[in-house]
């Protein structure tokens, strides 16, 4: 599973500008006509989002972070278009979407997997167990 934590580095890895007020971050901010206070806050959510994605249990919440994360994504290319950004530019959200993508396919993976090995465990204990109840001929 390293590409899921891969994925899932890369995307934390964007929140970190935003949280720090970056510079270059303000720039875009100002540039797209949005207030920079926005910005830690983007970045905190975005940073708790990636959180609740590796914090193990928790399946709805990870599915609400994944949803959120898509949307900031989705709202971001928006607002580069809508202020007359090159298209072309948008071509560097696709990597973005398709890592958010990426992530949620190996995480459900994982999780199908944790519970097939979960499954064949439990059949075999149910196997000993009814095994050793039964009287032998």
């Amino acid at each position: 599973m390293g590409g899921y934590w891969f994925a899932v580095g890369l995307m934390g890895l964007g929140a970190v500008p935003d949280l720090l007020s970056d510079p270059a971050a303000v720039a875009l901010f100002q540039q797209l006509g949005y207030p920079t206070y926005l910005l830690p806050f983007l970045g905190a959510a975005k940073l708790l989002g990636i959180v609740a994605i590796l914090v193990p249990g928790f399946p709805r919440i990870k599915e609400w972070a994944y949803a959120g994360l898509t949307f900031d994504l989705a709202g971001a290319m928006y607002s580069g278009i809508a202020v007359g950004g090159p298209v072309s530019g948008s071509m560097l959200f696709l990597i973005g979407f398709a890592l958010i993508a990426g992530s949620y396919v190996l995480y459900h993976r994982k999780k199908q997997a944790a519970a097939s090995k979960l499954t064949i465990e439990h059949s075999d204990l149910y196997s000993r167990a009814t095994s050793q109840t039964q009287p032998q001929s």
